[in-house]
């Protein structure tokens, strides 16, 4: 998952009454602690065992009644405390494959081969582990808290985000049907363009429609020095790069966000080799369903069409692959629900504080909550992590944070824990009493 750019971002501080879902110091240090040991140990998508593990043990010491691998390395923890609607609130678990270069005293020093037999390092450079760490602290104020709300709570610590495939296996395991079927669902994503101590809602479409797509271009390779004896499938993907950019430009409506990226051509061996082949691989960012099903016809025709005017023959013709494995659907914030959302954080953490976010086109496997046939309500704000300082340098010299997905993303981790679970403990009690 990659950052939110936000809208009106005013980091002047004001005084705002300590909430009662605030962790005290205690409670803050034991987060803290967890947090560092999140942060210290991740794992990769599909490899969260240990996580899981730990996560797990903090929701059963809470008296969660527990059930671990849904859906690969997911974790449910219910609790039930009377008559009410059920809240399901959601954290992703899995970190990503970047050498961390923080510097940091608690910095993550893991190694790991991957599935390609590379040595690769590990680190939350998403803010997993934030959200985490919120998801465990909640859980300790609504269950601390318990005679404020009725209902049953619903948590779901999700692993494979990264990949897309969490969200999907858990549903396709019965989240919805072996556990209980949610009212309401509320995640949290910590951001890495807002100071911490702030939080940011899009009502609506939030984020985007992702799709992975593979076009491999065909040609008939041979020499260099005659290329006259050749159809060159380089010069056939230049072509089609250029082309594919036509598509939002000229095909799809201007008010219609569509993005189509090239981020990666593969092809030849040697200087004076003409190959046989070339390898793209594009992601494609939408809102609308219409307008991904819209980008995955033009590139076919546009693809085939280049390589009938080059003489290619029907069966030399190039495949467009489509990974529906890793496509997910664009995340769309109920705006009911993000509406009594954020009034709760409104009241939780001050108005001016709590902040209305644009949409972006990085993608979410969040938004497969909401796509059931339940029809659940669904709402995800944006936490923020960045040390308020360091923003206000940024700020006034124009330099850039690091983004996430950055192997040099550092959170001011406390402050942003602190406000993720103040904001989404009001936020769950409010949704228990339909305030």
């Amino acid at each position: 998952m990659k950052f939110a750019l936000l809208n009106a971002l005013i980091i002047t501080s004001c005084s705002v009454a300590a909430n009662q879902y605030e962790p005290t110091t205690t409670q803050q240090n034991t987060l803290n602690s967890l947090y560092k040991h999140l942060h210290q140990n991740p794992e990769l998508s599909y490899q969260e065992e240990k996580t899981a593990a730990k996560l797990a043990n903090e929701l059963s010491q809470l008296g969660f009644a527990v059930t671990e691998n849904v859906g690969g390395y997911g974790v449910v923890g219910i609790f039930k405390n009377g008559n009410g609607p059920t809240v399901m609130l959601r954290a992703d678990t899995d970190g990503l494959p970047i050498i961390e270069e923080t510097n940091k005293e608690y910095a993550s020093k893991v190694r790991v081969i991957d599935k390609s037999g590379n040595k690769v390092g590990v680190m939350h450079g998403c803010g997993h582990d934030i959200h985490m760490t919120s998801f465990i602290g909640t859980a300790q104020q609504l269950v601390e808290h318990k005679d404020d709300w009725q209902g049953t709570l619903m948590m779901v610590a999700q692993p494979a985000e990264e990949v897309g495939g969490g969200a999907k296996a858990m549903l396709k395991e019965g989240l919805y049907t072996k556990f209980a079927k949610p009212d309401y669902v509320v995640g949290l994503h910590v951001s890495a363009s807002a100071p911490a101590g702030k939080v940011a809602i899009a009502p609506g479409y939030a984020l985007a429609n992702v799709d992975s797509v593979d076009v491999i271009i065909k040609g008939r390779g041979g020499h260099g020095a005659y290329p006259h004896t050749t159809i060159d499938p380089v010069v056939l993907a230049s072509r089609t790069v250029l082309a594919l950019q036509t598509i939002a430009s000229r095909e799809i409506s201007p008010l219609e966000p569509s993005v189509i990226t090239v981020g990666s051509i593969h092809g030849g061996s040697k200087h004076n080799i003409i190959s046989n082949q070339v390898k793209l691989q594009l992601t494609l960012r939408s809102y609308n369903p219409d307008a991904r099903n819209q980008q995955i016809a033009a590139i076919k025709r546009i693809t085939k069409g280049i390589a009938l005017s080059a003489g290619l023959s029907e069966n030399e013709l190039p495949e467009v692959i489509v990974h529906e494995s890793e496509s997910i659907p664009s995340t769309y914030n109920n705006p009911e629900l993000a509406t009594r959302v954020t009034a709760s954080i409104k009241k939780a953490i001050g108005e001016a504080n709590t902040l209305k976010a644009e949409p972006v086109m990085a993608g979410e496997d969040f938004g497969l909550f909401g796509r059931t046939d339940e029809n659940v309500p669904i709402t995800i704000f944006w936490l923020g992590g960045v040390n308020s300082t360091e923003y206000e340098s940024a700020m006034k010299n124009g330099t850039k944070l690091p983004s996430l997905h950055s192997s040099k993303f550092a959170p001011d981790y406390p402050l942003t824990i602190k406000t993720g679970v103040t904001a989404m403990s009001q936020a769950a009690v409010d949704l228990f009493n339909n305030n």
